[in-house]
């Protein structure tokens, strides 16, 4: 495959080649292209946990908010942090 790039791409990717973290142009394309397709997949996941609650809160399922309940479910997170519990990914960045 062979593509294009602006001047400016190109000296871009030759200043990250140029910091030794990459070996060649090409591990600078491979990075930006796995970091794009994760950045892709978080993306689904915040939208299938956005269609989610939008469907629990539909079948009513949801709970009004107040600032109680915020304190009462971070508190919750960090209990299950400090107890090596998983987080959620539905609640991370």
């Amino acid at each position: 495959m062979h593509i294009n790039l602006s001047a400016e791409m190109e000296q871009y990717i030759q200043r990250k080649v140029a910091t030794g973290f990459y070996s060649n142009a090409s591990e600078v394309v491979r990075d930006a292209i796995r970091r794009m397709r994760e950045e892709d997949e978080k993306l689904e996941a915040m939208r299938a946990a956005v269609r989610r609650g939008d469907e629990q809160l539909d079948r009513g399922e949801g709970a009004d908010y107040a600032p109680e309940l915020l304190v009462k479910i971070t508190e919750k997170a960090f209990t299950n942090a400090t107890h090596g519990k998983q987080v959620n990914p539905d609640v991370t960045p």
